[in-house]
């Protein structure tokens, strides 16, 4: 299964921030702690190489505590701020503008010296597609400002938000890149709802995700569905065996998997298999 999407606003959201980047400070990225380098779009580190970044670490109430804190090290390696968030809940929104006070102090005080009274802290707040960045910036605000949904790239332009007298945030569609090199990375994507599933076949991503989990998670799914197998079994009878423990039924009585399929992701998705991480950092070449 070869996932490949990308939208045309993409292409004009990458060159508004092309066009914008000079206009701000620190670059606040959100990942997928679940994905959080498949999740990480490579377009940016070229696109915010010369400013402060901070990197946060969404979802993690989704993700494996233990690996959360290796990726963490893992980025904080690479000169990211890095902070573990929960945007549904608003968790670490106080850490987020304390760090970014941090990075500015030197040159906010340096500018007041020179007589500038009023020095805003600017800020370009970027992800892919539904990570969670629109619930961020609610919660980040304490307002309804941008818009959300469950389904990726409901935010198609470009925003002001003033959370503070000094405090302004810019904005952005959440963009992926043209091409997954990796065939893997574009599934992580769609299992996490990065790529609109109106474009997937969703039986058969399903399968793909029984097939990612059998390694470390098998436990997860029979734990869930009630259901017996071993890790030598095919990803397609797994999911016919959680049709028929649903009671998932065709017209003829034949299991109908693609009503568990649609059950299995949306399950992963919000949680109800467990905290799952799908990649460790040593993986990464």
């Amino acid at each position: 299964m070869n996932i490949q999407w990308y939208p045309g606003h993409m292409t004009k959201t990458k060159r508004m921030m092309i066009e914008n980047i000079s206009l701000v400070d620190i670059v606040i990225e959100l990942v997928d702690a679940r994905i959080p380098y498949s999740s990480k779009n490579p377009d940016i580190d070229e696109l915010a190489k010369n400013k402060y970044r901070i990197l946060l670490l969404n979802k993690c109430d989704l993700a494996e505590e233990k690996i959360t804190a290796l990726w963490e090290t893992y980025y904080q390696q690479k000169g990211f701020a890095v902070i573990k968030i929960n945007s549904l809940k608003g968790t670490s929104m106080t850490e987020v503008t304390n760090t970014a006070r941090a990075f500015m102090k030197e040159k906010v005080e340096r500018l007041k010296a020179r007589g500038r009274l009023f020095v805003p802290i600017r800020s370009m707040i970027v992800g892919i597609p539904n990570v969670g960045k629109s619930t961020f910036i609610n919660q980040y605000v304490g307002k309804t400002t941008a818009k959300t949904g469950d389904k990726p790239g409901v935010t198609r332009g470009k925003q002001w938000i003033k959370l503070k007298k000094d405090f302004e945030l810019l904005d952005t569609p959440g963009i992926l890149w043209p091409k997954f090199d990796d065939k893997a990375v574009g599934l992580k994507l769609a299992f996490t709802g990065a790529v609109n599933d109106d474009i997937l076949d969703l039986t058969t991503l399903a399968t793909e995700l029984i097939d990612c989990l059998l390694l470390r998670h098998s436990q997860n799914i029979k734990d869930r569905y009630k259901i017996a197998f071993d890790t030598i079994e095919e990803p397609h009878k797994i999911l016919e065996k959680i049709a028929i423990e649903r009671g998932f039924k065709q017209k003829g009585g034949e299991p109908d998997i693609d009503r568990a399929a649609k059950i299995l992701l949306d399950e992963y998705r919000g949680g109800k298999l467990g905290k799952i991480t799908l990649e460790l950092p040593e993986e990464i070449i």
